[in-house]
């Protein structure tokens, strides 16, 4: 079994750059069939595998996952769901890959229990499940001050668009990044957005990463969750690609949430939080999305 060392949130560990790595053989396969012509083709798709996640004794969930940083899954997952609290102190996780389990251990018992008895379905691939108390949570959190540069907001976009990814080779796939003005700092991909995020969350616990001046990008839909979510990490700014869905734009409205999607180009499309950005970007210098960066349906919400 391999165990990580003891941590806290604010544990003073070296921060690792994470970056996709679309070479590495255990995240994808190669599977053969015929296109359209009738011809032989041989392409790459993500694989999924089962992971079993433990909060002490219990187990929690079992989520498709592509396997890679199972600890900062487990933790965003828990972190996320408000079943782990910012202030618990995390004493082990240890991540069995024979077994396809991780486990993390806190220094005393939570409460969780209570939470799984009101538990609120939305939408989203992978595992889409916010406890009723969420909202409750969400509503007390104050965000940060802060400021998106529209000069930022181009730069991480592209840096994210032509990045190395498992998108760009296999596809099927979503992703986060977390960015610091605009450089993307840690970018996870998943078969999931949920995954996605989640790991971005528990790498911010596990590293003490100050969410505070970060921007958050998704790949997927502004949703209830995405704003719950990111509203619980601390992070001020949400970003997409994608479009908004009605709760999660009247979600962000109240808590004051810079939510930004349509991200596309030189287009992107605000609905809250406007007085953050600052328009310091001359559009003339600005590209349109090149044909091989862009997405599933361009033309709707995905």
């Amino acid at each position: 079994m391999l165990t990580s060392p003891p941590m806290t949130k604010v544990e003073q560990a070296p921060v690792p750059l994470i970056v996709p790595n679309p070479d590495d053989p255990r995240l994808t396969e190669r599977v053969t069939g015929i296109d359209q012509t009738g011809a032989k083709v041989e392409i790459r798709v993500p694989v999924e595998r089962p992971l079993t996640l433990y909060l002490n004794a219990q187990e929690i969930v079992t989520m498709m996952t592509i396997g890679d940083y199972p600890e900062y899954l487990g933790l965003g997952y828990l972190l996320n769901q408000n079943m782990l609290k910012y202030d618990d102190v995390v004493t082990e996780v240890e991540y069995d890959d024979d077994l396809g389990v991780v486990v993390v251990r806190t220094a005393h018992h939570t409460n969780f229990e209570a939470k799984l008895k009101k538990r609120t379905q939305t939408s989203g691939c992978a595992q889409g499940t916010a406890f009723g108390d969420l909202l409750e949570a969400v509503e007390s959190v104050a965000l940060p001050t802060a400021e998106l540069r529209t000069s930022w907001l181009y730069q991480m976009t592209h840096a994210i668009n032509t990045m190395p990814s498992l998108y760009l080779e296999a596809g099927a796939i979503h992703g986060c990044v977390l960015c610091k003005e605009g450089r993307p700092v840690c970018y996870t991909e998943d078969v999931g957005r949920h995954n996605a995020v989640d790991k971005i969350a528990g790498w911010i616990y596990r590293h003490g990463v100050d969410p505070a001046d970060k921007i958050l990008y998704t790949t997927g839909r502004l949703t209830s969750e995405m704003v719950i979510k990111t509203v619980r990490m601390g992070i001020p700014i949400l970003v997409s690609r994608s479009g908004f869905t009605a709760w999660g734009v009247d979600l962000a409205r109240q808590v004051g949430l810079t939510l930004i999607g349509r991200t596309r180009g030189k287009r992107f499309i605000a609905l809250s939080g406007e007085a953050r950005i600052v328009y310091d970007q001359n559009l003339d210098y600005v590209e349109d999305e090149s044909a091989r960066h862009k997405r599933k349906g361009e033309g709707r919400d995905d």
